[in-house]
């Protein structure tokens, strides 16, 4: 198992949550707008060693999810921007560009500190 991919939340916007009844959260780099900074979950933007896609698996501090498919901006916005949504609905299509799609499990809580990992 090689690791793609590393990081850590480092601030938690004030409605971060708010997408987790729908099954989504919002991840954005340190440069996110003003106006969207409230809605994501903070990350230092960082390159990936190699390809994002289906059948990896990310991790949530210790918890698992499935990659089930993967937008086409998803590498990039990443590893410019630290930009990307994650849907947990286990879709095997990925209508939206920059969202990256996993098996459809419980979010776990996350905060500052909260580990994420792809490993392929």
């Amino acid at each position: 198992m090689k690791t793609i991919y590393e990081n850590k939340v480092i601030n938690v916007g004030p409605l971060a949550n708010s997408f987790l009844e729908e099954k989504m959260f919002i991840l954005f780099g340190t440069e996110a707008p003003q106006d969207l900074k409230d809605f994501c979950y903070n990350i230092n933007v960082l390159d990936t060693d190699g390809e994002i896609k289906a059948g990896q698996t990310l991790f949530i501090n210790n918890d698992s999810f499935e990659i089930t498919s993967v937008g086409n901006l998803v590498q990039r916005n990443l590893t410019t921007l630290g930009h990307i949504t994650l849907r947990f609905d286990g879709s095997a299509s990925a209508e939206l560009p920059g969202t990256l799609y996993l098996e459809n499990k419980e979010i776990p809580v996350i905060e500052e500190g909260t580990e994420l990992k792809i490993v392929g």
